[in-house]
């Protein structure tokens, strides 16, 4: 077993990582950090337990510790730290020689760090080649994407042989990718937040870097162009969204949805791999985020209503779990990728 360590483990997504994490096949939780007010306390004692499932007895005992390296026993960190937080402490642990899986957004975009989704683009883990050359650290930092941008851009990976020109998507985003106490009931019962900080520029970058070349030194972006509106809407779990594609070939919906059907990844003995990384709906009202959001335990997307739109544009609607396949599921997964690849 390899030993996995979970930082900001008492918030939303370190408990998503700590649901995730406690049977896992290959990964032990052999430590769980935080905030100083909780280092020192049990686990049981410090997280306010909100997922649907019983707190997992094998952590409930474990004395959280700090953030600092030294205090963690751990070959592999999952960070669900806040970008503030992550910034820093992230770095610290790479130097110290952690492996670092990060969902927070703070090193996403640098260019010697990998922004992984394994469906998608598994070439630039070459990047941590780099990474440890240029920072001359023992360790290094593997990031996931923001959760609605892993949705879409997991979508996208089938229809780049169409020459893709330009994406439109409008999100409209569960209240859980916020935080437990991120939006207020009054603000958001009854209404659509037309607004969620950093998260246009966020999906308008990390798909050009997610879908874009490694040359053996740094990723060059995708040339095409995305355009995004992100709403905050009254659903618990569950991102979706309408995307437009354009593009090159201009195909039928029919040749996209087949593209869809046809997608295999080939990560099938991945633990936390779906059977179908995409599945598609016929029904003309699905996906829907209630009925959908836990296909392949949490980690499939689902894809549906593909049409023909305006100037040659195929539109459909593709939803996924927010705090599964677009948070804490990503990370693990793309740990289970640096093992079998050899970083780990």
């Amino acid at each position: 077993m390899i030993k996995a360590g979970i930082l900001g483990a008492t918030g939303a997504v370190g408990q998503r990582f700590v649901q995730l994490l406690a049977d896992h096949p290959w990964f032990e939780i052999t430590a769980l950090a935080a905030s100083e007010r909780s280092a020192g306390k049990k686990y049981g004692e410090v997280a306010k337990w909100r997922l649907d499932t019983d707190l997992p007895e094998n952590v409930r005992d474990i004395t959280v510790v700090s953030t600092k390296p030294k205090e963690v026993d751990a070959d592999i960190v999952f960070s669900a730290l806040p970008a503030e937080d992550a910034i820093t402490i992230e770095k610290d642990f790479a130097k110290a020689g952690f492996v670092v899986s990060s969902n927070a957004s703070s090193h996403r975009m640098e260019k010697d760090i990998p922004l992984l989704i394994p469906e998608v683009n598994p070439e630039h883990l070459a990047l941590i080649d780099v990474q440890k050359k240029k920072r001359k650290w023992d360790g290094c930092i593997v990031t996931n994407p923001n959760c609605s941008t892993i949705m879409m851009v997991l979508t996208l990976k089938p229809l780049m042989k169409f020459g893709i020109e330009n994406i439109h998507v409008a999100t409209m985003q569960a209240v859980s990718g916020a935080g437990y106490e991120g939006v207020s009931s009054m603000a958001i019962m009854d209404n659509v937040i037309p607004y969620i900080g950093g998260e246009e520029h966020k999906m308008e970058t990390e798909t050009q870097k997610l879908l874009g070349t490694f040359d053996g030194k740094i990723v060059k972006d995708a040339p095409f162009w995305v355009s995004a509106a992100c709403h905050r809407v009254p659903v618990m779990d569950g991102h979706t969204m309408s995307v437009w594609m354009r593009s090159k070939k201009n195909p039928t919906p029919e040749q996209v949805k087949n593209a869809f059907l046809k997608f295999d990844p080939k990560l099938g003995d991945l633990p936390t791999s779906p059977k179908k990384a995409i599945i598609v709906r016929e029904e003309p009202d699905r996906p829907q985020p209630r009925m959908d959001r836990n296909q392949g335990r949490g980690m499939s997307v689902s894809v549906g209503r593909i049409r023909a739109g305006a100037d040659n544009a195929v539109q459909y609607v593709c939803m996924g779990h927010n705090t599964v396949r677009g948070a804490a599921g990503a990370s693990i997964l793309n740990a289970e990728v640096l093992k079998k690849k050899g970083y780990l």
